[in-house]
């Protein structure tokens, strides 16, 4: 099966001088249609980063990335732009920028936000929502554009647990939909991981140390004997 998006050690520099950042490091992995695949580590270990780079934010300092660009790609930051329009007007002005006509857009955005349960907010501004109301009205956005590759920023980190439920089950609801939909999150919720992820990549230094099935990741012993690093990581003690 052909991967949907592929990385040949990649890496990426912030600053051109001698204290440039290196956010990735020689990063190679390949994601394929249907996985869902969750990047953990330590803040600044490269997640957002690499996040930015499957979605083509940024482009590799050095080395190789390819994806397909006929893909439909949606991403959700931790916390997401809004405009100064209304709910509608948020959501209708993606998908008009995309080409659907206006009237168009409108029917589609109002479809959206009926999915996730927020109909009624529509007229309402945008940046007087939640937290919780505006990563669903996110999440709604994204749904409205059919994207085949979903890629999620830590979107449930700054949200009460009420709200982090909710759009936890958005998140399942919408991967769901189709069996060939490829989600890439970052998340520091171990427990979210082991609930929406076939597959865990732990990243340290912008390096990828472990790439692991969901269940080898949290059970058994070939975390601890081979990614003593990662072992660390899941157990809370990592320095």
């Amino acid at each position: 099966m052909k991967p949907v998006v592929e990385l040949s050690a990649a890496s990426v520099h912030f600053g051109r001088t001698a204290y440039a950042v290196q956010a990735l490091n020689q990063l190679s992995l390949k994601i394929y249609p249907g996985e869902r695949v969750a990047l953990v580590g330590a803040n600044g270990c490269g997640k957002s980063t690499l996040l930015r780079v499957l979605h083509g934010l940024i482009r590799p300092t050095e080395g190789r990335f390819v994806s397909d660009p006929a893909l439909r790609q949606a991403m959700l930051f931790q916390r997401p732009h809004m405009l100064r329009l209304s709910v509608l007007g948020n959501m209708a002005l993606g998908l008009w920028l995309r080409g659907e006509p206006w009237r168009e857009a409108k029917v589609l955005s109002h479809a959206a936000l009926a999915r996730v349960g927020l109909t009624d907010l529509a007229h309402r501004s945008a940046r007087k929502l939640s937290g919780g109301q505006m990563q669903r009205v996110a999440m709604a956005r994204a749904w409205a554009m059919q994207p085949q590759v979903l890629l999620l920023d830590e979107p449930t980190a700054s949200l009460d647990p009420h709200a982090k439920r909710e759009v936890e089950a958005l998140i399942e609801e919408f991967v769901n939909q189709s069996s060939t939909m490829t989600l890439v999150f970052a998340s520091h919720n171990l427990g979210q991981v082991k609930r929406l992820a076939s597959r865990v990549i732990y990243l340290e230094q912008g390096r990828v140390l472990a790439d692991l099935p969901v269940s080898d990741f949290f059970g058994g012993t070939l975390l601890q004997t081979q990614y003593p690093a990662a072992h660390l990581f899941v157990k809370g003690e990592l320095v």
